[in-house]
């Protein structure tokens, strides 16, 4: 798997560490829990965008951008990541960002948005029946008769290029995996924009690897599978390799949505909860609390046994919870 070809900054700490959790494990009664810490990445407090930027940023850089514009949620983990590594790059950033419905002083001001103001970039706020992608692209335009160069990235980082990310990601499990003698019967991630799990399951076609659940926090689960379809078949065009049924690799669960996007569930209060109080592992409302939350309830399931194992990849987003603090 040689990705040598494609342009690369240094923005994360890899490989990211995989641990147990014993005392989860125990308390459910089994099977075996891990979780890699995709949250341990660094730069901005870490999370999972930072291997994808790594990719964007690098044909930013190639291509020669002064100037980086995305788009995402109010409280977007991938709008603060992608601030820190401009940040760190010398590049200046503007974010794009739905308000939404929420109003409150935290969701406007706190988590996230506080972070990426510090980190310099310039956010502009729209209405939620506004397009967030129709205004980057007039953006860009502008900024270009001003003799800039803007670098545009879809939201959550998610495309082909973007999703290579996650290829080196799937290729970091299965080593640490046979480092440890473990084998996972799954790895459970969230699914959103699509981009983590579609580069996951096309680094797991490539190498023979373990298959990938993705754990919807929006859509239905025949939207989600479509949409991580698509982000796998895109990295692995770029790679050179052609799978004609994607699709069927590709599983999405989506009982733990609840009543949509950044809307509280119980399950994913429980999930929170079991997470901190056995393991002092901190997990986010939106994207990782409802993940965790299928984790949880496929280690339940009965489909595994005590003496199997299931890996949770932690994407991060500890600062979402003090953007939604009255989801708690």
């Amino acid at each position: 798997m040689d990705l040598s070809r494609f342009p690369r900054v240094a923005l994360s700490l890899l490989p990211t560490p995989v641990e147990p959790l014993p005392r989860l494990s125990a308390h459910l009664g089994g099977p075996r829990l891990y979780v890699k810490r995709d949250d341990l990445t660094g730069l901005g407090l870490g999370g999972n965008k930072l291997r994808k930027l790594e990719f964007l940023l690098g044909e930013a850089r190639a291509q020669g951008a002064d100037i980086v514009l995305t788009v995402g949620a109010m409280q977007s983990n991938h709008a603060r990541q992608t601030a820190a590594a401009c940040a760190r790059l010398g590049l200046d950033c503007e974010l794009i960002l739905r308000r939404g419905s929420h109003a409150t002083e935290a969701y406007l001001h706190g988590g996230n948005v506080l972070l990426d103001r510090l980190f310099g970039a310039r956010l502009h706020v729209l209405a939620a029946q506004e397009s967030r992608e129709a205004f980057m692209a007039a953006r860009a335009e502008a900024l270009r008769g001003e003799g800039r160069r803007p670098y545009c990235i879809p939201v959550g980082g998610s495309c082909g290029l973007g999703n290579l990310g996650y290829v080196v990601c799937a290729r970091e499990i299965m080593a640490q995996g046979a480092e440890n003698g473990v084998t996972f019967e799954s790895v459970v991630v969230a699914t959103g924009s699509g981009g983590t799990q579609g580069g996951l399951v096309a680094g797991m076609l490539m190498t023979g690897g373990t298959p990938v659940t993705g754990i919807a926090v929006e859509g239905s689960r025949s939207e989600q599978e479509a949409l991580a379809a698509a982000q796998a078949a895109g990295a692995l065009r770029l790679l050179g390799h052609d799978h004609d049924d994607v699709a069927a690799s590709v599983n999405v669960l989506d009982d733990f949505v609840g009543p949509g996007y950044a809307r509280p569930t119980d399950s994913m209060r429980e999930a929170l909860s079991l997470a901190a109080r056995f393991e002092g592992l901190v997990l986010d409302p939106v994207y990782t609390g409802k993940a965790f939350a299928g984790f949880i309830a496929l280690a339940r399931s009965g489909r595994f046994g005590k003496d199997q194992s299931l890996l949770f990849v932690h994407t991060g987003g500890a600062p979402g919870l003090f953007g939604y603090p009255e989801s708690l």
